[in-house]
């Protein structure tokens, strides 16, 4: 992967923005395969860089829920890059959420102590683009915490990131994203009601604030890299709805720019948007759109449908009876949805198949279901999917198969499905 190359088209896209123009990049916040491999795919296709953020929750220097440190992931990473002929100089890896998210019940030191330790692990494994997160408080910190003590601990972590860079020969090349107005990664937990967009004073504060916690600990000449701010377009999705984007809410809030030069906006949960409104976003300088349960969401119908197919096309005995593996698998481990989804047992089973906040994603790399999945990818294959019944599950594959313009087969369908989540992304940033 080329540091260089990664350094150069982030800050390109802040120049290009300073400069009037609408561009932008969405980030790919996943570890499926398949997911990583559509999105190498769509990127392949539209000749762009591609940005892949591994999250705190996904990726520690313990593992993860994916089992995977930052060395890992990113091998992981790019070897699907090399088997998809994707240009390494073109991939941006990226850290999401680098604090102490994953150690809030611990006391504030020994939970930054592991977040140093996890921002170090990022930036030694090649990472260019980590974002400074520690709006969470701790056990025993004031609730909610002050942007002083946000600012002061993304400095603290800025600082190992910065002794590491030097060490690994990045020094100069990471770009940083900042911010205290932070969404719960992977969607609200609760059912919203009314965003309302993070006030131009409280971004102003936050910018203030960082700045001068930069600047204490000999980081002031930082600044041209911290490349962006996430702060609330007042987007966001729960279970069952999405706050949609309005574009005259932000209008105040984007003035907050025109005095930072190398600055502009990252937006997160920005997952089910209307297409018009990720253009939007990104021409009001959100040029960062991150995108992770949508993609997962896409992947997850694409199995239901040729779970479906499959029941019309291969005898009960020899079907991998993916939707019953799946169910099995998640009530007996619902560690991962229990907390979040309420009500009678119908409901509950409703959300964990189809909800927004697609908790099934946690789910999908569980080795009963990739055994399924993978034996009804091969029911598939060796009997056909007949086209009428891929347009009564999948029309929108269905219409490019008999284009050719895509192979009927089980994994390029799946694929296909998840480029249809990231084909509006690709669109609102050229």
């Amino acid at each position: 992967m080329s540091t260089e190359a990664t350094k150069n088209y982030l800050q390109e896209i802040v120049q290009q923005q300073k400069n009037g123009k609408a561009a932008g990049i969405y980030s790919v916040c996943s570890a499926h395969p398949l997911v990583l491999e559509a999105a190498l795919e769509q990127a392949a296709n539209d000749g762009t860089h591609l940005l892949i953020e591994a999250t705190s929750n996904q990726v520690d220097q313990f593992g993860g829920y994916t089992g995977m440190t930052p060395t890992d992931f990113r091998n992981f990473v790019e070897d699907l890059a090399k088997g998809c002929g994707f240009p390494l100089e073109k991939l941006i890896l990226g850290g999401d959420h680098l604090g102490p998210n994953r150690w809030q019940g611990e006391p504030a030191n020994t939970a930054m102590e592991k977040a140093e330790a996890l921002v170090d692990a990022y930036v030694a494994a090649g990472y260019t683009k980590i974002h400074l997160d520690c709006s969470m408080p701790c056990a025993g910190d004031p609730i909610p915490l002050t942007d002083q003590i946000v600012a002061e601990r993304a400095a603290r972590l800025a600082k190992v990131a910065e002794v590491r860079a030097e060490k690994v020969g990045l020094k100069g090349k990471i770009s940083y994203v900042i911010g205290t107005e932070v969404p719960v990664p992977g969607g609200a937990h609760e059912t919203l009601g009314k965003l309302t967009p993070t006030s131009p004073a409280a971004a102003k504060e936050t910018i203030i604030a960082h700045q001068r916690a930069f600047d204490s600990v000999g980081l002031g000449y930082l600044w041209p890299q911290i490349v962006a701010i996430v702060v609330q377009p007042a987007v966001e999705f729960d279970h069952v709805q999405v706050i949609d984007y309005v574009s005259t809410a932000t209008e105040q809030l984007r003035e907050v720019l025109n005095d930072q030069p190398t600055l502009i906006f990252e937006a997160h949960s920005t997952d089910y948007q209307l297409p018009e409104n990720l253009r939007r976003l990104v021409e009001d300088h959100w040029a960062i759109l991150k995108v992770g349960p949508g993609l997962t969401f896409a992947l997850r119908e694409a199995i239901l449908a040729l779970g479906q197919i499959e029941k019309e096309v291969v005898a009960d005995a020899k079907q991998s009876h993916i939707v019953d593996v799946i169910d099995r698998v998640m009530t007996t481990k619902p560690q991962y949805w229990e907390p979040y989804y309420l009500g009678t047992e119908q409901e509950k089973r409703i959300a964990r198949f189809f909800s927004y906040s697609d908790r099934i994603r946690y789910y999908l790399p569980d080795e009963e279901i990739n055994r399924a999945v993978a034996k009804m990818v091969e029911n598939l294959d060796t009997v056909g999917i007949p086209q009428p019944l891929l347009s009564q599950y999948l029309p929108e594959q269905y219409w490019r198969v008999r284009r050719s313009e895509l192979e009927n087969n089980a994994v390029a369908l799946m694929i296909d499905k998840v480029r249809d989540a990231l084909r509006p992304y690709a669109k609102a940033c050229r």
